[in-house]
């Protein structure tokens, strides 16, 4: 679906990437996770084509993903970003409707009922009540649920996430990763998801890449990159990892004076 090859970056003549290869398997729910100032964010933004690699290929679907119109790219791609809304003022239904923008035409048309999938999408994410409500007068769980109908209404292949949790309380960011794995399974999507929480990653995605001062420092299932070892090398911590008593996957737990300090 998307694969990263050899790809670097740099701002100010600091390396904040480097060397970072991998690819995402069509359907398959792709965690990017790391310490802050990894490069996750920059990831995201040159898998996407906000930004140009300083070096490197990133293809999308076999094409390189900057040969791409914008307009183009919108139809398959979409980004769920860590502030994804327009200023106040936009009422819900608009913001849901701005999603169909990458389907009409230059008169504003589209070929399909795009009124009928926004309601559908609206009454899935129980907003058509909201409908008429300005975002200046929404929670923040509510924000995040127009920001999702939003992508949804996009109807994309891939869906990125850039950090989708954050601000959220431990309810909201369950339901908002639950909802975004249905429509995962239901549309046969491609998610790939930058998470700071390791027991939400290990949770909900197939895959992880861990990233540390820009490189790649391994790829692969919860299992085998959320280990102790692993964790403490990065993280400078001595966590404890456990299995979950439901679902088999490992979940962290931090310890008071666990902080052995990193380079």
């Amino acid at each position: 679906m998307i694969e990263a090859e050899r790809i670097w970056m740099s701002y100010g003549g600091v390396r904040v990437l480097d060397d970072v290869g991998f690819d995402v398997r069509e359907k398959e729910f792709f965690g990017i996770i790391g310490p802050n100032g990894s490069g996750k964010s920059t990831l995201l933004k040159l898998l996407s084509g906000v930004e140009k690699p300083g070096g490197g290929t990133v293809r999308f679907r076999g094409k390189p993903v900057m040969d791409y119109a914008r307009k183009e790219l919108a139809r398959e791609m979409a980004v769920l970003e860590q502030d994804p809304l327009p200023p106040v003022g936009f009422t819900v239904r608009e913001v849901v409707e701005m999603g169909r923008y990458p389907h009409r035409n230059w008169l504003g048309d589209e070929p399909e009922d795009g009124d009928r999938l926004i309601g559908a999408i609206m009454d899935k994410l129980d907003l058509a009540v909201l409908a008429e409500r300005t975002l200046e007068h929404l929670s923040g769980g509510e924000k995040q649920r127009v920001a999702l109908a939003k992508v949804m209404a996009q109807e994309p292949l891939l869906l990125m996430l850039d950090e989708p949790t954050t601000y959220l309380d431990i309810g909201r960011q369950i339901q908002l990763m639950d909802r975004i794995r249905e429509w995962q399974q239901e549309a046969g999507l491609t998610v790939v998801a930058v998470l700071h929480d390791l027991n939400l990653a290990a949770l909900y995605c197939n895959r992880l890449l861990l990233l540390h001062r820009g490189r790649v420092v391994g790829i692969g299932s919860p299992d085998a990159i959320l280990t102790p070892e692993t964790l403490g090398g990065v993280y400078g911590v001595k966590p404890i990892v456990t299995e979950h008593p439901v679902h088999g996957v490992p979940q962290v737990m931090l310890q008071p004076g666990g902080w052995t300090g990193r380079d």
